[in-house]
This record gives C-alpha cells, sequence and structure tokens, in this order.
C-alpha cells in the first residue's frame, strides 16, 4: 500500500511515497489531502464498478479510481471520468452492497453530464490541482470555512464549478440513473438504498457531525421514498452478496483498518482471540508498523495456510522484507504475488524495487557505467531463482537492473500516474548508463508529482541525448513546454 499527499497551497502538488506505508500515517499528512495506493482495494472497487459502468454505456478502461485516505463517509466524480472514494466509505460500510450501491450513484452523475461544464479543461488538469479543490471542501466541511475557500479560490475555477455540491434535481437523476444501471447488471440497489437511509439519519447532527457525503449530496425524504420504490421494483432486489464477495470485502476493510488505523486501535479491534483470516491480516500489518516484523511474518504465515492463492498476502509478506531490510528475501514473495495477479502494476513495481534494492556481490557490480548505454530489459526473473535470495545475490547489477527494467516498463504503460515508477524507472536506467532515458524517468517523475520546474530542468537535459524528432525527444519536449 503506498500514498501520496497534496499540501494545502493552490499551487502545491503531490508528494510521491517512495517506499509503501511502514510507520503508519507520517504527520505530514495532517497537513494535506492523502492518495492511497493499493491494488487489492483497487481491484476490489472496479471488479465493483465495471457492469455498473458497462451499463452506462461508459468504458471501463478510462475511468479512472481514487481511494482517498479519510475516515469519512464520502465520495464524489470530476470531469475526465474520475471517481472519487474515501477510505471511511470503505470501513464504514456493512456490506459490499452499500459501496456498490454508492459507486451506482457516482456514476449517475459522470453518465448524466453533471460535470460537463468546463470538462475539456477539466480533463486537462493535473491531479495535484484536483487534489486542491478537494482540500478546500474538505476544510469547510470540517468548520473552516475561510481556510477552505482561500484554498479553492487559489485553484482553478473549472475546478471548483466541478466539485461544488450537486442540486437535488441532479441527486434525484443521479439515484434513478444508478438504480437503472444496477438493474441493467443484474445486481441489487438495497445497499444504495440502505446506506442512503443512514445518511438521512444525520441530517439533524451539525455539519460538523456529518459525513461530508450528505452535505454535497443533500437527501430528502422524497428523494428516498422515490428511489426505494424504485430499487424495490427490480428484479434482483432480494439479491445478496456472494460468500466470495464478502470474503474479499473484508480483507479489504481490514487491511485499510491495519494501515490507517494506529497499531494499538489494530490491536483492540482484533485481539489475539480472533483467529480469523481478518484479523491475522490486520493485526500483521500493526506488528509491521511497530517495527515487531517477526510476529508480523508469524501472522503472514499462518494466513498463508489457508490464502495461498492470495496474491495481496504475498505482497504484504514482501513489503514487510523489503521494509526491513532484506530485499533479496522480498523478491520471492513480491514474484509469487505477481505470478498470482500477472500483470499487476503495482505488483511489478514493487518486485522492480525489491530487485534494485538488492546489494549484488556478483561480478560487474559496478553496472555498465563504464561501458556503452543498455536500453533493453532482460526476460522476466525464473522462478527457480526469485525464492533463492543467494543466487539472486550473485547476479551482478547490470543483469538485475535488467530485469527490473522489464518490470517498470510494463507497469508504467498500465498505471502511467504512478511517481514512483518513474523514479524507480530512473535508478535504473542510470544502472545501465543510458543517461537520457534516466534524465527522462526523472523529467516524469518530477511531471507526475507537480514539481514542474524540476521536470522541465532533467526534461531539457535528457534532450541532448536523443535525436531531434525521436520519440523520446518529443516526450521531453512535451514537458519542458507544459504551463505550471
Amino acid at each position: 500500500m503506498h500514498f501520496r499527499t497534496a499540501g494545502k497551497k493552490a499551487s502545491a502538488f503531490f508528494l510521491a511515497a517512495l517506499l509503501a506505508f511502514s510507520s503508519g500515517v507520517q504527520p505530514a499528512l495532517a497537513a494535506g489531502i492523502s492518495l492511497v495506493r493499493d491494488a487489492e482495494t483497487e481491484n476490489m472497487i472496479r471488479e465493483f464498478s465495471t457492469p455498473i459502468w458497462r451499463a452506462a454505456g461508459l468504458l471501463p478502461s478510462s475511468v479512472r479510481v481514487y481511494l482517498v485516505q479519510d475516515n469519512r463517509i464520502n465520495a464524489f466524480v470530476t470531469a475526465g471520468q474520475r471517481m472519487f472514494l474515501n477510505t471511511g466509505l470503505i470501513t464504514q460500510a456493512d456490506t459490499p452492497l452499500e459501496v456498490i450501491g454508492v459507486i451506482a450513484h457516482e456514476t449517475g452523475h459522470m453518465a448524466g453530464g453533471h460535470l460537463v461544464r468546463g470538462q475539456e479543461a477539466m480533463s486537462k488538469m493535473s491531479l495535484p490541482m484536483i487534489a486542491s479543490m478537494v482540500l478546500g471542501i474538505g476544510a469547510m466541511a470540517a468548520g473552516a470555512g475561510d481556510a477552505g475557500m482561500a484554498i479553492i479560490a487559489g485553484g482553478s475555477q473549472i475546478a471548483q464549478r466541478s466539485v461544488l455540491a450537486y442540486s437535488r434535481q441532479q441527486e434525484g437523476a443521479a439515484d434513478q440513473a444508478g438504480a437503472t444501471y444496477l438493474q441493467r447488471a443484474g445486481m441489487s440497489g438495497k445497499g444504495m438504498l440502505d446506506l442512503f437511509a443512514k445518511f438521512r439519519d444525520q441530517e439533524a447532527l451539525s455539519t460538523t457531525q456529518q459525513d461530508p457525503f450528505i452535505q454535497s449530496h443533500p437527501i430528502s425524504e422524497d428523494r428516498l421514498a422515490s428511489l426505494e420504490e424504485r430499487v424495490q421494483a427490480s428484479p434482483y432486489f432480494d439479491q445478496t452478496d456472494t460468500p466470495e464477495r464478502v470474503h474479499q470485502f473484508k480483507m479489504v476493510q481490514a487491511k485499510l483498518f491495519g494501515f490507517v488505523d494506529e497499531p494499538s486501535v489494530t490491536m483492540r479491534r482484533f485481539p489475539q482471540s480472533d483467529q480469523s483470516d481478518y484479523a491475522r491480516y490486520a493485526r500483521a500489518i500493526a506488528y509491521h508498523k511497530l517495527g515487531q516484523n517477526e510476529q508480523s511474518l508469524a501472522e503472514i504465515d499462518a494466513l498463508l495456510k489457508k490464502e495461498a492463492d492470495n496474491p495481496y498476502v504475498w505482497e504484504l509478506k514482501g513489503q514487510v522484507l523489503f521494509e526491513s531490510g532484506h530485499a533479496a528475501e522480498a523478491v520471492g514473495p513480491y514474484h509469487k504475488a505477481l505470478s498470482l495477479k500477472q500483470a499487476e502494476p503495482q505488483l511489478q513495481l514493487g518486485l522492480a524495487q525489491a530487485l534494485l534494492a538488492i546489494e549484488s556481490s556478483g561480478l560487474g557490480a559496478s553496472g555498465a557505467a563504464a561501458g556503452t548505454p543498455i536500453a533493453s530489459a532482460a526476460a522476466p526473473l525464473s522462478p527457480s531463482i526469485s525464492d533463492k535470495p543467494q543466487l539472486l545475490a550473485k547476479l551482478d547489477q547490470t543483469e538485475i537492473a535488467r530485469i527490473a527494467l522489464g518490470y517498470l516498463q510494463s507497469s508504467s504503460k498500465t498505471d502511467p500516474e504512478n511517481p514512483t515508477t518513474f523514479f524507480q524507472l530512473a535508478i535504473a536506467y542510470g544502472r545501465l548508463n543510458n543517461i537520457g532515458m534516466a534524465e527522462l524517468s526523472t523529467a516524469e517523475y518530477y511531471e507526475a508529482i507537480g514539481a514542474m520546474r524540476d521536470a522541465r530542468g532533467h526534461a531539457a537535459t535528457a534532450q541532448r541525448h536523443f535525436k531531434e524528432g525521436s520519440p523520446e525527444w518529443l516526450k521531453a519536449q512535451d514537458i519542458m513546454q507544459e504551463e505550471g
């Protein structure tokens, strides 16, 4: 699991966390909005959402999903088909169907064109600019109205129009559209009804006690009655979550509790007397955050006896080993995770990061610095080597960098918004003496986190290593000409 943050200034940018969660939420996150990256959670949300998006006539690959680290219930969409879900929506929901209901409602806003005004310009905005708008609204929801408006005023006026609350008419339309999409997809809308009924009970509370969702999505008795009539008329109303979906959901909830909550809170929520898969998952993370990695690995190994085919438990084992200074030992679990969830970009990144952190004792450990620049990646890692740290340590740095490069190139194609991937690409290319690509990757890293002055500087340096008019030269040129 990874996080990125956005600072409070309107021109602030997302700071990339170079490593996964290691010691809990850093104090710096209190100063900004945090976006969580987690393959397991994101893939679950996409599994929930894809039938709904298709029913709405949307292309699933065009919709971007972002997880906001916030314990309150909230969700919203912006132009450019971007959907934001708070982690609190997932942890506080009682069933997967409740989360699915919110996704259907937000899809109603997206497909209904409720954010169409300024959409073309908004789709070109960077994620950091959008985050400043989200942060401003969050400040207002917390009672700091002046500060919130100042943050919003400092950002793009287009973003301001896109993120502000929907009208009651749009809310009703999104309800009806969401219910229609759920029925087309053969899914129950009961979860939407159940969650919205809970929100109705919050309307009597002060705004500081309400979840942000109710403030930007006003719920009235008439609206709820209309939704109830529509949802109960569906032939799929009585459909329930499958046991497999419930298990998947509870595993994600446990992971989020483990990473987001303080370890003491996690241990109270999941005491040692609880030997369930969910409790072991959460405690393994809590122990890791406390630096008690033997206990963490013991929980993971016990969990793997039942979840041997779960790629994300293997990923967690790799993360614990990597972050505790055992990079070579982390390669095997990461490789196993990737074999179970092939082409998953965040698993590819984790494996490559572990490979590049290995302290090689093999010949040629200095890499390709004295030779010809290397641009090609090596074949994927062999299973016969991946789980043998002693053999990995004998590979020279050039070979390790070429193997890692292949995973990173694949990861960046599938997940082009992850700054950490570009950071690791710069390391791999540097070890291969490919200075042009190392500089270009560094420029893309700075571009991804919004530091355009640094991005343009590295792009200018990179351009001198490429033939004019080549794809790499043109990419550097694009970065140099980008505003910001």
